[in-house]
């Protein structure tokens, strides 16, 4: 029986004993000397593991009496996650490397951070659901503090790791008001209780405080608040980090619960989520206006796209969950050219995250500005490009799922914030020269994930790669 289970979870077991294995290693060997290797190492691992995990698997098996599920949902999400997380990963080693970041421990605490991300996406239970958010978290603490010397970075640990406490105090609480009502801990359990229209007020409250606590780790309204600041303080390829696999894996543990804990209550959840992300779209779309500083400006970016990805989620259906993973693995493919580009922006060295730099940037650089152009239209949604049909895909969820209202709002939300999207580009084109302009880094690697990412955009319109499908079998195999 055991060994059954291990079986099923080999994957995360893999890239726990590789962290550990070369944790001790670096420690009693070379330390940061490793660092490059560890990258490198910890890249490819996810590069085979994500294969291996999108090629083998079929049907859904069950571990250890239902805490874990490895089905085509969670096989999805792991090779989203992993697959970005190794790109972030490759793209940040040249850059913390010239800035004396490049410490052993990084590759391999992102590397706990993702077996985490892996066990909140096939959590079946609320102990093994809790337990993956905090490998999570803990290790992503650390990592947004990289920068020892740096008090921006410091206070970004801090703030990620003050709030992040009490976004788990409230699933906590959460979880046990469900497991006081329910009986149990196991999804399985918990869909049986929670049937429509005999949803008991003791587990409602726990539903909302677990929607809260879910809330805050994909940094929608109002559980947003950490977001610019930690985007900010953190290093900037840390910062590409969070905004990228992080934000699947949430949203990848959200629609497991809302689904498979209480996929027989839509209507008690529905219109919650359906507000939160009215509210994310809204202020995403307004706050970013004013924003001079490309880290934060992202930041409120990616509280807004959390909005559209939650409007797929609020339809509570399997075309809602279709929508919303089609919509995330859009969204993280543009996160990583556009972190690319934010990364190689420097000045005599020295990393510059001023929207006003970008001055006639053009004229310099003509190939990164266009690969830029296309990823912020495809951010903003500007037709035919790639994301706007997976803005598409969620709007349609939610008007067919009788959320017409949400629909309308997400289209002037889009709007709304095509504005600081476009400004960018304006700067990039039209913008005042500067007397100092931007060295536009010399990193291949960077130049080759950003042309990649506006490359996918293009072309990806075609057949979306294969993605389309696959999100509808993953969805398929949630919600059935």
């Amino acid at each position: 029986m055991i060994s059954a289970d291990l079986n099923i979870i080999l994957p995360e077991i893999l890239i726990a004993l590789f962290a550990m294995v070369a944790l001790v290693g670096a420690v009693y060997t070379g330390k940061d000397k490793l660092a490059s290797v560890l990258v490198w190492a910890t890249s490819a691992l996810f590069l085979l593991i994500a294969f291996w995990v999108g090629t083998t698997g079929e049907g859904a098996s069950v571990a250890f009496n239902g805490m874990f599920i490895e089905d085509g949902f969670s096989r999805f999400a792991k090779v989203v996650i992993l697959t970005s997380a190794a790109a972030v990963l490759l793209m940040s080693e040249g850059y913390m490397a010239r800035r004396g970041l490049l410490r052993f421990e990084y590759p391999l605490l992102v590397a706990l951070a993702v077996v985490g991300m892996m066990m909140m996406v096939s959590a079946g239970d609320l102990m093994s659901l809790y337990m993956g958010l905090e490998l999570q978290s803990l290790a992503l603490y650390v990592v947004a503090s990289l920068r020892r010397d740096s008090v921006k970075s410091t206070e970004a640990g801090l703030k990620y790791f003050v709030l992040g406490a009490l976004s788990s105090g409230l699933l906590l609480y959460g979880a046990s008001l469900i497991y006081g009502f329910a009986g149990t801990t196991l999804f399985s359990g918990i869909i049986a209780a929670a049937t429509e229209g005999h949803v008991s007020v003791g587990l409602l409250l726990g539903l909302v405080l677990m929607i809260s606590g879910l809330a805050f780790k994909v940094s929608a309204v109002p559980f947003h608040m950490w977001t610019p600041d930690v985007y900010e303080g953190s290093p900037t390829p840390v910062t590409a980090f969070f905004a990228t696999a992080p934000k699947m894996a949430a949203m990848g543990l959200f629609a497991r619960v809302m689904h498979d804990a209480f996929g027989g209550a839509v209507a008690d959840w529905s219109q919650v989520i359906a507000l939160i992300s009215v509210l994310s779209m809204f202020l995403g779309a307004v706050a970013a206006i004013g924003q001079r500083d490309i880290k934060r400006l992202m930041a409120y970016s990616s509280i807004a796209h959390m909005g559209y990805a939650l409007m797929g989620l609020a339809a509570g259906t399997e075309l809602g969950v279709h929508a919303m993973l089609v919509y995330m693995a859009i969204y993280v493919t543009m996160n990583v050219g556009t972190f690319a580009f934010i990364m190689s922006m420097e000045r005599d060295g020295q990393p510059v995250t001023d929207i006003n730099a970008l001055g006639m940037y053009a004229s310099k650089e003509p190939g990164k500005a266009l690969a830029m152009l296309v990823l912020l239209f495809s951010l903003a949604g500007v037709p035919p490009l790639l994301g706007f049909f997976g803005k598409l895909y969620v709007l349609r969820a939610a008007y067919e799922a009788g959320l017409a209202w949400l629909a309308v709002a997400g289209v002037i939300a889009s709007v709304i914030g095509a504005f600081y999207y476009l400004r960018i580009v304006y700067y990039m084109y039209f913008g005042e020269e500067q007397e100092e302009a931007l060295d536009g880094g010399k990193s291949p690697v960077l130049w080759g994930f950003l042309m990649a990412s506006a490359i996918i955009m293009v072309v990806g319109i075609v057949n979306m790669f294969g993605v389309d499908g696959a999100a509808q079998a993953a969805a398929m195999a949630l919600v059935n």
